[in-house]
């Protein structure tokens, strides 16, 4: 009876972490707050999804804007905003032809994100079969963002 217990706490655990490896293969976590600077940016931690390393990395920036523009960074430790620049519901489909523009490969989100706080050994990887996923520390210049979109009239002042 003790062997046949044993049998099935072993298969129960080996069942559970191999269910948990699998999910975190398609998974691509929430960006995360690491902190705010005294100019108003946002530190954070971003992942993105590519074909390899370099495309997962620019994946990563465009996600860490969207969510200053889009979401507001929920996670972390709480210094950031959690509001989003846009509170206006579907913003990102009504304003399609001005982000499609905004978010194009080397397209002016760019000039809104900094590696500065980027440290060696800091950047994670983890490969699978959709490709390569990467994690990276990235600041996010959430007052020059919002002074462009008010120049540019997405949002009101």
């Amino acid at each position: 009876m003790k062997r046949l217990f044993l049998l099935l706490l072993i298969s129960l655990t080996i069942s559970y972490s191999n269910a948990q490896d699998t999910k975190g293969d398609y998974y691509t976590p929430e960006i995360e707050c690491l902190g705010v600077e005294e100019d108003g940016s946002q530190t954070l931690r971003s992942w993105g999804v590519g074909r390899n390393k370099q495309d997962a990395i620019e994946q990563a920036k465009k996600n860490a804007v969207k969510a200053v523009l889009f979401k507001g960074i929920q996670k972390g430790n709480g210094e950031c905003n959690v509001r989003p620049l846009i509170y206006e519901v579907n913003a990102q489909e009504r304003y399609q032809y001005y982000f499609n523009i905004f978010f194009k490969d080397d397209g002016e989100y760019l000039k809104y994100v900094s590696m500065e706080d980027t440290r060696p050994l800091t950047a994670k990887k983890k490969k699978n079969d959709a490709g390569v996923r990467f994690g990276i520390t990235v600041r996010v210049l959430r007052a020059e963002l919002l002074q462009r979109l008010i120049e540019d009239k997405i949002v009101k002042p």
